[in-house]
């Protein structure tokens, strides 16, 4: 279980806080959908998250043990895929055997099938890949560690749109009970099918904490006419198929799947709680 407890936190040399007495709590088996507008503190958040910054004020911790501690037995159990990031000059091969040792789960058979599924073969030279192989062999690693923990910021970014189908059925795959997921995206197409528990973050705080399966009892998303257009339409936005509207759900209505970006757009209106 990962516990955010009444954190603050700012970077140095800037007035305003990122984060001022904020909290909440995840837990395992989801993948979560951290969401926000430019500024709001998602990378901040998971690299609190994961010990790489430590809050002014409050507590972080990962299964009982404070982030920014770093300690052994919870970097063993935590991966993050940064949105960039740099690779060392050598091969993939070399890489894991540096590295595997430090996951006590790691899987060979995992990272062959997951660079399998990526269409990338084995023999990589790392510094030779393109921006899109580098990000698909680094979340192949990621999946491989095996940890409880998996943060993801921006994955997609830099994946054409076979890669971007490979990685949800990648996450999909190796998905598990213990695990818990959490990916950070403005592309919220490329995931939406994928997660189980929405957070949208405003300036300080969460606007919305909510699994896809209560936002699906509560809310259908569909299209609509304008002679359509009734009081149980909470949001709406004009389109070529007419009317994308988020209305509220009545008993026999057929459960619909969340459109993330029409959500966000409520919810940041605050139209949609």
């Amino acid at each position: 279980m990962i516990e955010v407890k009444n954190i603050s936190f700012k970077y140095a040399g800037q007035k305003n806080l990122v984060f001022d007495d904020f909290s909440f709590t995840l837990k395992e088996n989801n993948i979560y959908g951290l969401l926000g507008k430019n500024g709001t503190g998602k990378s901040t958040l998971l690299y609190l998250i994961s010990g790489l910054l430590r809050p002014k004020k409050g507590t972080v911790s990962v299964d009982g043990i404070d982030a920014y501690k770093r300690q052994p037995e919870m970097l063993q159990e935590i991966f993050i895929v940064p949105e960039e990031f740099d690779l060392p000059a050598m091969s993939l091969e070399q890489y894991v055997k540096i590295n595997e040792p430090f996951y006590p789960r790691f899987s060979r058979e995992v990272l062959e099938a997951c660079l399998k599924d990526f269409e990338l073969t084995t023999d990589l030279k790392l510094n030779a890949l393109s921006m899109g192989q580098k990000k698909k062999a680094f979340i192949a690693f990621a999946m491989a560690t095996n940890t409880k923990y998996l943060l993801m910021d921006e994955p997609t970014n830099g994946l054409d749109i076979p890669s971007k189908s490979q990685f949800r059925k990648v996450v999909a795959q190796y998905m598990n009970d213990d695990r818990l997921v959490i990916i950070s995206t403005h592309q919220v197409h490329d995931v939406e099918q994928l997660l189980d528990h929405i957070l949208m973050l405003d300036q300080r705080s969460l606007l919305l904490n909510a699994s896809t399966q209560e936002i699906m009892e509560k809310y259908t998303f569909e299209y609509r006419l304008p002679q359509q257009m009734d009081d149980t339409v909470l949001y709406a936005e004009p389109t070529l198929q007419g009317n994308a509207v988020i209305a509220k759900r009545n008993a026999g209505d057929p459960e619909t799947q969340v459109n993330l970006e029409l959500l966000f757009n409520a919810v940041t209106k605050g139209l949609v709680k």
